[in-house]
């Protein structure tokens, strides 16, 4: 899994509530806060024009950041980004500090792999994703990037669930804490119209139909 290097620059922000946040969305900026850590929580301000870049990057959601603050530098994941109800724009953000030993809970996405190979996917099937991030927790030291769902070996009709996720060492997936009913499915490759699998129904319907007229002829 490749690894990127996220350095978020931040200035220290005095003025709080709802007027001076939208003061600072006016000079393109992004109001945030950064806080856990065993530290008092931190109003800051970030560049919206380069965050907006940052978040364009699938990784920048499940990966350590160095958030830089007056010169300070501190190790956090991004929690939450609220966005304008309307317009493609950043209207505030949160970051949890953290260190490589702290227990974290985060959505890491799922990147899907041997959908061109499948035995199913061949047949004529259709290759579905039920998901596309999986909610994990582990020592934020061994968050990864993102988690393989590997279809290769599905046929027509079979599903990949959460439990086949193969995961690295130190990652648990949440949702299979609750019980073996929340095995979710991941995938699924499902029979199509007019692909190879209707194609052999009707060979089929259409031998029975023969079937029958010659067995009326004979009558």
């Amino acid at each position: 899994m490749s690894v990127e290097n996220f350095v978020v620059d931040a200035q220290p922000r005095a003025d709080e509530g709802k007027g001076a946040s939208r003061r600072l969305r006016r000079t393109g900026n992004v109001p945030a806060v950064i806080y856990g850590g065993g530290k008092d929580p931190q109003s800051i301000s970030l560049q919206h024009n380069v965050m907006m870049q940052h978040v364009e990057h699938e990784a920048f959601f499940s990966h350590i950041l160095t958030v830089n603050v007056a010169g300070s530098a501190e190790k956090a994941i991004l929690k939450d980004v609220q966005w304008h109800p309307y317009k493609p724009a950043i209207a505030h953000m949160d970051f949890l500090r953290v260190d490589e030993n702290t227990i974290i809970k985060v959505h890491v996405p799922i990147h899907f792999v041997g959908e061109d190979v499948a035995p199913g996917a061949k047949a004529g099937g259709l290759v579905t994703h039920q998901l596309t991030a999986i909610e994990v927790s582990c020592p934020a030291g061994k968050l990864p990037e993102y988690l393989e769902a590997d279809v290769s070996a599905l046929d027509l009709g079979d599903s990949l669930h959460l439990s086949d996720i193969k995961l690295p060492e130190g990652v648990t997936i949440l949702e299979l804490s609750h019980g073996e009913e929340h095995d979710l499915p991941v995938a699924a490759i499902v029979v199509t119209r007019g692909g190879a699998a209707g194609e052999d129904e009707a060979e089929a319907e259409a031998e029975v139909v023969a079937e029958e007229g010659e067995e009326a002829a004979a009558e």
